[in-house]
Order: C-alpha cells, then structure tokens, then sequence
C-alpha cells in the first residue's frame, strides 16, 4: 500500500549532509524557495549566483533557501556530500542549507518531492524535468508557486517580497 501523502510540508523529514534528521517544522512561519541542485549544470553558476543574492537580501526577514543536490539529470551531481558541500560553499559560496542528495522522481523519490510535485505539477505533467526547478512555499507551508529551471531565481524576487509581507 503506498504511504499516505503528508497533510502539510511541515510533517516531512528530510536529511541534512550529514545524515542527520532535519523536521521541516524547523522553518515553519518562513518562506521558502525549494531547489533541487546540481554541480556541473550549464544552469549552475547563475542560479547559485542569484540564489545568494536572493539569500543574503532576506535571509533575515523569514526567507530560506532549503538546497536539495540530485543527480538524476545527466549525471551532473555525481559527487559524494562532502564534495557537493565543496563545490556549493567554497566554490559557489552558499549560506543556505544544502541537504543529503535526493532522488526526485521515479519510485525512489524523496516523500518530499512526492509532496512538492502533488501540490504544483508542472506544465507538462508532475515530474521534475531538470536541476534548478524552483517550488516557493509560504509561511504556513502551502506550496505556491513552482519555476521552470530556466526561470532566474532573481524573477522571484517578487513573489518571495509578496509572501514575506502578508
């Protein structure tokens, strides 16, 4: 029998890089900008780029950037957690919380994304199609809004300013 689909994002656990379990009640009452991630993407430099500069602009206002490496998209997260956390905070800088690599499709799929692509498929069906697609989620966890890899973390901005002042 499948698991039953969680009642709200905030009854999910997920795992940080060090095997740890990590409550996403933890950010409840803060926007949030979910992003499967990966090293050796075309789309890497910028969106990490734009992603802490979204970051360090509202980090202190209730905004986080929950980081989710998955190497099903060509291969291009191949690496271990130690080196992921290299590339993404030495070479790319991030501040914001990278979590243990994920699947986020197919049967092995992290309860997670099960629940992020039940809430906002997309335009041509559920499945996450590549790194850097984008779900924004409210203070009170519902799911928003869900970006397309191509679209710039920077065109957000808007979206995330709505949800930080209501």
């Amino acid at each position: 029998m499948a698991a039953e689909m969680p009642d709200s994002i905030y009854d999910i656990t997920v795992k940080d890089m060090s095997g740890n379990d990590v409550s996403l009640s933890t950010y409840s009452g803060k926007v949030l900008l979910m992003v499967n991630v990966a090293s050796k993407c075309g789309l890497t430099h910028s969106n990490y780029k734009e992603m802490n500069a979204l970051y360090e602009k509202y980090k202190n206002k209730g905004f986080e950037i929950l980081a989710f490496p998955c190497n099903q998209f060509a291969g291009q997260e191949p690496g271990n957690n130690e080196e992921i956390k290299e590339v993404a905070c030495t070479m790319f800088k991030a501040e914001f919380p990278i979590f243990d690599k994920i699947e986020v499709n197919g049967k092995n799929a992290a309860p997670l994304y099960k629940f992020l692509k039940s809430q906002k498929g997309g335009i041509f069906g559920d499945g996450i199609k590549w790194n850097f697609t984008k779900f924004l989620v409210a203070k009170d966890g519902k799911v928003m809004e869900r970006y397309a890899p191509t679209t710039s973390p920077l065109k957000i901005e808007k979206d995330i300013q709505k949800l930080l002042e209501s």
